[in-house]
């Protein structure tokens, strides 16, 4: 292998921004030692804000691509990268987090679990978390991963009243895993498959019949096992959907349907023009303006969160073309067994989007070894937050679940049976 002392660099600070995010617990655990809003408490609480430390990694080490290789060099670098996705989740999270389209989520699911109950008698409280689990993650591969992680973690956050450790942490896992390869239906909702399809030719033919059905089954075996793992908490510590909307309907103004309705317009809009980002960013700043008409409908806008979502992902793809020339050779030199679980693996510490458009770039890969990176890379989305770009999106909407943050290493222990399922559907199926 090759390297220049940038990509040496670029490596060297995305281990860094890897191993620091194993470390945020401790850090937001250590800002409480410190007087409340102190400089030092300030600053160890920015610094254990895990959707921060890839944005000062990358500020880091971009402060050292200008001293090494100028100032001409880093803007042209910045010119180059693609911020599409960081852009997407942002106008995407801001607009599923709203009140209409929640309310429309929620109906849904409602009116598809009251069916379930009807035919198989299972308790509501239980039968609405399988639905939300299956149908949301699922619905990825139409509204796009991001749109299904915001609505799906909403509901779930709406549900949960009381939460242990280990519950919480088997839920989020699920719901990464789920959604990582709920996506897997159609050719151009699940990032990782995106990046590849239209170089490859994969089409919605190909998608459905080599990921799709095999992903679908992951997520309905996921999803009934942790109701039937942890159907005694779930009860205890969860309200139906019709219960969450009875409570909202006592406290909020009933929304109109036309209300709604043109809130899945916009939604419609941003989806299908989700690919180019001037397109969707006007139609947001349009939905803005709707959003102000329609006050007295609406929750305060989660701009902030969102923007934190964003940052993080920019973050990393701020160090992704830096990893090129390590990654492209390993994934050259596996066999496809290798390959698949190397791609399992490597998304854990690498997006797998990237890590996928890397494999993309490597010639000679034979249609067997194509399907083991993109079907290991999906598989492995539920392992770490950054695993999967829409990971971050639902870590930021249920983070006040884990108290002292969300600590990776109980998260990586809660994926490894959501994403051995995967792994054996999608390789042995």
């Amino acid at each position: 292998m090759t390297y220049t002392t940038l990509e040496l660099l670029g490596t060297i600070f995305f281990g860094l921004a890897v191993l620091h995010t194993f470390l945020v617990g401790k850090i937001l655990h250590y800002s409480h030692k410190f007087p409340k809003h102190s400089f030092r408490s300030e600053a160890l609480h920015l610094l254990g804000e895990i959707e921060a430390v890839f944005a000062i990694w990358a500020a880091l080490f971009m402060t050292c691509f200008i001293a090494i290789d100028g100032w001409d060099a880093a803007i042209s670098y910045q010119t180059s990268l693609n911020f599409v996705e960081p852009f997407f989740i942002f106008a995407i999270m801001v607009l599923c987090s709203t009140r209409p389209v929640l309310s429309a989520g929620r109906q849904g699911i409602m009116y598809v679990s009251y069916g379930l109950q009807k035919v198989f008698k299972t308790p509501p409280v239980l039968t609405d978390l399988f639905v939300v689990l299956t149908l949301g993650p699922l619905s990825g591969s139409f509204i796009t991963e991001p749109a299904a992680m915001t609505v799906t973690a909403f509901m779930l956050n709406s549900m949960l009243q009381k939460e242990s450790s280990k519950l919480i942490y088997s839920l989020i896992a699920v719901l990464f895993v789920n959604v990582s390869i709920g996506g897997a239906l159609t050719s151009f909702a699940a990032p990782p498959i995106l990046m590849v399809a239209q170089k490859w030719n994969w089409d919605f033919t190909y998608i459905i019949t080599h990921f799709g059905w095999k992903s679908a089954i992951a997520v309905f075996i996921n999803a009934i096992g942790l109701v039937l793992i942890f159907g005694k908490d779930f009860s205890k510590n969860c309200i139906t959907l019709q219960t969450v909307e009875t409570r909202l309907a006592g406290s909020q103004a009933p929304i109109p349907p036309s209300v709604i309705l043109v809130h899945l317009v916009f939604l419609a809009g941003i989806v299908a023009t989700g690919h180019y980002q001037n397109a969707f960013l006007g139609i947001f700043l349009l939905f803005l303006g709707v959003a102000t008409v329609t006050q007295r409908f609406q929750d305060s806008l989660r701009l902030k969160e969102s923007l934190l979502v964003a940052m993080f992902l920019g973050g990393i793809i701020q160090f992704g073309a830096f990893q090129k020339w390590w990654l492209a050779p390993l994934l050259g030199s596996l066999d496809d067994v290798a390959l698949f679980f190397g791609a399992v693996g490597l998304t854990g510490i690498t997006d797998n989007a990237a890590l996928t458009y890397l494999g993309s770039q490597v010639e000679g890969l034979t249609d067997a070894s194509k399907y083991a990176m993109v079907a290991g890379a999906i598989a492995g989305g539920g392992l770490t937050i950054i695993a999967n770009a829409p990971n971050a999106a639902g870590y930021s909407i249920l983070s006040h679940k884990f108290p002292g943050g969300i600590k990776p290493i109980n998260l990586l222990i809660a994926a490894i049976i959501p994403t051995a399922v995967a792994i054996i559907c999608l390789k042995l199926l």
